[in-house]
């Protein structure tokens, strides 16, 4: 019997892990699916996703749900297993299309990780490697389900370098795009981007513009060095330690027009003190960034990122 746990405050429960090994030993083995919704409150929503997945011979094995208080707006996500020969991958799009449909779906999506391809992304960075190098190793460790298209940087490396060994050795193009104040490079990035599922700005210091947000609809991640919406801006570390600061941190949030404003999806905080100099600063700093990234990048893989209100965010 699984347990379920509610809070009054948020209306919010959680269906706690049941595991493959309470299931009977499947033959062919089971797939394992993510499902997502975002959608007006009412009735029998839950039911209803429950009455979709279990019709087909699937198993809820955890489940996720937050209806906020006096707003009339629902959020789900499910983690389920089913046998892909009684489900096949089209019918089950199409149930949840149904399934939507029933519901104005604000958002519903549902993935095989299996299955469905890989996210394509483009990294952009700039001069300081770090979120880079560990981005990059965690997708050669398959910690992430991404695919990298290409690394953009305003800034060239030199050919011997452990990025660009690392890329060469990978088969993944660098392109270095230098920027004025004046051009941007954006009409070239836009043409190098195109077939990406979304952006990652692994320490890119450079401020897309209004018209390359416009152009580029999807989904453009950034990590920024400082515990926002505190330290907005350029050295946020300096501006931290000036202020006398007993926590430091990084954010990770989705890019928007107005810089550093945008919905927040990860954080991560160190403790300082007056022992810390700047550069301990830096350092402490650089290591959260690089954890704060990776986390936000898996949380939105695997679909525990979706819109709250203009400019939140839920994060099952």
């Amino acid at each position: 019997m699984s347990v379920v746990r509610r809070s009054i405050s948020s209306q919010t429960f959680r269906v706690l892990h049941r595991s493959f090994n309470t299931l009977s030993d499947p033959s062919p083995p089971l797939s394992h699916g993510i499902h997502v919704l975002y959608c007006p409150d009412s009735v029998g929503i839950v039911a209803k996703i429950s009455e979709c997945i279990a019709s087909r011979g699937g198993n809820i094995l955890e489940a996720d749900v937050f209806v906020p208080q006096n707003k009339n707006v629902f959020y789900s996500r499910s983690e389920f297993v089913f046998d892909p020969i009684k489900w096949p991958r089209a019918q089950m799009d199409e149930d949840i299309l149904n399934l939507s449909k029933k519901f104005n779906a604000n958002r519903s999506v549902v993935r095989v990780p299996s299955v469905d391809p890989k996210y394509k992304i483009a990294v952009f960075a700039s001069k300081q490697d770090h979120c880079l190098v560990d981005l990059l190793l965690a997708w050669q460790d398959g910690k992430l389900p991404i695919d990298i298209s290409s690394v953009i940087s305003n800034h060239d490396r030199l050919p011997n370098s452990h990025v660009m060994r690392f890329l060469e050795r990978h088969n993944i193009p660098y392109h270095h795009l230098s920027t004025t104040k004046e051009d941007k490079r954006e009409n070239e990035i836009l043409q190098l981007v195109q077939d990406t599922d979304f952006l990652v700005l692994a320490r890119y210091m450079q401020v897309l513009s209004k018209s390359f947000l416009n152009r580029y609809p999807k989904d453009i991640i950034n990590i920024h060095h400082g515990l926002l919406p505190s330290f907005k801006g350029g050295n946020p570390c300096r501006q931290a330690f000036h202020s006398g600061v007993k926590l430091i941190g990084a954010t990770t949030h989705f890019v928007t027009e107005e810089l550093d404003c945008g919905p927040i999806i990860e954080q991560m905080v160190e403790r300082v003190s007056h022992k810390d100099n700047l550069l301990s600063f830096v350092q402490k700093s650089e290591n959260l960034e690089k954890q704060c990234l990776l986390k936000a990048i898996k949380s939105y893989c695997e679909l525990r990122v979706l819109p709250y209100e203009e400019n939140r965010t839920v994060v099952f």
